[in-house]
């Protein structure tokens, strides 16, 4: 046995020593015993670096800005004063590579710059199945043959004969050495970027340092629009300085345009909140460099919007008692406004915008028309339905049937009388016209509101209603996630199903059966040792015991945890939550909610909602109600 030991403890020598004396143990050098003793000095005080990360964190909690704690700002005047760099301007373009050719009718062509930037616009959607679409077709062409020269129009007449292939390829290519860069390399990037948002993503809002929103102009590139929009295809151009209008306070220091250019206009307008401003070429709308939603000038338009949100829950019972005398009057609008109203109330439904032509063809409450809804006298033992289908924003379906008051009902077979598919439901009255009566019936009000106080209203009542005592943290997740989800519902914020929930599913699903494989040995272990213990009784087969059955407690925990996280995902699987968690609900609600039942806020709001409701973590106790 001596000689085996010494055998075995030849060939596994001590790390670091190429000459180990067999059989005895190595002094340790004293470098080596400096190294040991720093790091049950570590263990004991901490990681210096640690430390440091902890204290960066405080000293940044401590520097925030608890604008909130210094009352309102004026309702006209945003800030004292604003100092910025501007925005930051996407790198030009930069050419192909000589071999990298676009081929027409078979044959190479050198494209000029501005026309071979375009034409790599289009070969790196070529995957994608917008390049399939006529309406993209069409519109790209269009617009590629404006940019072109008169020699490139002259010989690119047809789309079907240009072959973007080669193009395509590189990018493919370029986009496969970018996911198989370096970590040195991503480090690189990572450093640029940081650089970057250092230099041009804060402000200075009234002498504090603010983060900016969207600080990087969008780059040139092919407008995709959402669903069957008109315009999608259509090319979106590079903004340049002169296209930008810069706003920031008098006595700061205006930004410096890029060489050799100068900025459209600069103004010291106090009365807005954007840093820049410029036309977009698409729909002749203006866009804007704002601030990031954890600034103050975001964070205090958002609660007034729910202190706004919460003043109607005292209105509301008389707002709902005219609507409905309306749908009894003689004046067929008063009639239209009363039912209007009714939906925006009852379903959530946006009020919806006039339109032109040229938009998507999604519509609201006031832009309904008579082929979006169907009356059924009788459906599912249910009378009066109201059946509904249209395209809501971002092109999003809007199916739903829905039990309907009888007078309701009576009004919407009055309203399609005599009328074709294509026409108004509601013909006698417009989106400014109902948000002008809502705000005569208290002010401030308007469909959003509306839609706004229904949402925060069902949160609440859902979340004291599935909350019980003596449920884990997971179980409140599963009960908050379910009420967010009953708001989702109600604001139909749906989504296509993620392209990796399958696969996510199905690792979940394995995870849950090798966890009740562990449950299964664990038992049987259990058995054993309860058998032991029961034949010869000691300390030591007591401990063992103990051991097991905590060991079949834990794990019966986990797999209860993994069949939770199971279930969350299954039932959120179309339905998008953060939609309305963002927008719809006050975050007081979930901030009271958490500390009441002793549920981390980091369960339910990540590090960038914090931020953003930063306003309401600190203010709101547990006893809060909406």
């Amino acid at each position: 046995m001596k000689k085996k030991k010494r055998v075995k403890e030849e060939k596994s020598p001590e790390k670091h020593d190429k000459n180990p004396p067999s059989g005895r143990k190595r002094k340790k050098s004293s470098s080596e015993h400096d190294k040991a003793e720093k790091n049950k000095k570590m263990k004991k005080d901490g990681d210096p670096e640690e430390k440091k990360k902890e204290k960066g964190k405080k000293d940044e909690e401590s520097d925030k800005w608890k604008w909130w704690e210094e009352g309102k700002s004026s309702d006209t005047q945003k800030w004292s004063s604003l100092e910025h760099k501007g925005p930051y301007f996407p790198p030009e373009y930069e050419p192909l590579p000589d071999n990298i050719c676009f081929n027409y009718d078979g044959q190479p062509v050198k494209l000029s710059p501005v026309t071979e930037e375009i034409a790599t616009f289009y070969a790196k959607m070529l995957d994608h199945e917008y390049t399939s679409k006529e309406v993209f077709q069409n519109n790209f062409f269009c617009d590629w043959r404006e940019e072109m020269t008169k020699e490139e129009r002259k010989l690119i007449k047809t789309l079907s004969k240009c072959d973007f292939s080669q193009i395509h390829k590189y990018f493919v290519e370029k986009s496969e050495e970018r996911k198989n860069m370096t970590k040195e390399e991503k480090q690189v990037l990572k450093e640029e970027a940081s650089r970057l948002m250092e230099e041009y993503g804060y402000c200075l809002l009234d002498g504090h340092r603010e983060k900016i929103g969207n600080f990087k102009l969008e780059p040139p590139g092919l407008f995709r629009g959402r669903g069957e929009h008109p315009k999608m295809g259509k090319l979106k151009k590079r903004i340049q300085p002169e296209d930008v209008t810069i706003n920031c306070s008098q006595d700061s220091k205006i930004p410096a345009p890029p060489a050799g250019h100068r900025w459209k206009r600069v103004q010291h307008d106090n009365t807005v909140t954007w840093l820049a401003s410029w036309l977009e070429n698409i729909h002749g709308r203006p866009k804007y460099i704002m601030l990031n939603p954890s600034s103050k000038l975001k964070g205090e338009k958002d609660w007034q919007k729910y202190e706004t949100a919460r003043r109607l829950k005292m209105k509301v019972d008389s707002i709902r008692k005219q609507y409905r005398r309306d749908w009894t009057s003689r004046e067929m609008k008063i009639r239209q406004r009363g039912v209007a109203i009714y939906f925006i109330d009852k379903l959530a439904l946006r009020a919806g915008n006039e339109k032109d032509d040229e938009s998507a063809d999604t519509v609201g409450c006031c832009s309904l028309r008579v082929e979006h809804i169907t009356l059924h006298r009788r459906l599912d033992a249910q009378e009066h339905v109201v059946e509904f289908d249209f395209l809501g924003k971002d092109s999003i379906r809007y199916y739903n049937k829905v039990p309907v008051e009888k007078q309701v009902f009576k009004n919407l077979k009055l309203f399609i009388k005599h009328k074709d598919p294509e026409d108004d439901l509601f013909d006698r009255i417009t989106t400014v016209k109902l948000n002008k009566t809502l705000n005569e019936s208290m002010p401030g009000l308007t469909a959003k509101v509306f839609r706004t106080f229904n949402a925060s209203t069902t949160l609440q009542d859902q979340l004291n209603k599935l909350t019980t005592e003596g449920m884990t943290v997971e179980e409140k997740i599963l009960s908050y996630n379910r009420a967010n989800r009953a708001v989702a519902i109600l604001c139909n914020h749906q989504r296509a199903a993620p392209k990796t929930f399958e696969r996510s599913m199905q690792l979940l699903q394995e995870k849950i059966q090798k966890k009740k494989e562990q449950i299964e040995e664990a038992k049987k272990e259990l058995k054993e040792a309860k058998k032991a213990h029961k034949d010869a009784p000691s300390d030591k087969s007591k401990k063992l015991l103990e051991k097991k059955e905590k060991a079949v407690q834990r794990l019966g925990e986990q797999l209860k945890k993994l069949q939770l996280q199971e279930t969350d995902r299954e039932e959120n699987k179309v339905i998008a939550l953060g939609t309305s968690k963002l927008n719809y609900l006050d975050p007081r609600i979930s901030v009271a909610w958490c500390k009441k039942h002793q549920v981390p806020i980091e369960k339910i709001y990540n590090k960038t909602q914090r931020d953003k409701f930063a306003w309401a973590i600190d203010m709101t106790d547990e006893n809060f109600q909406f």
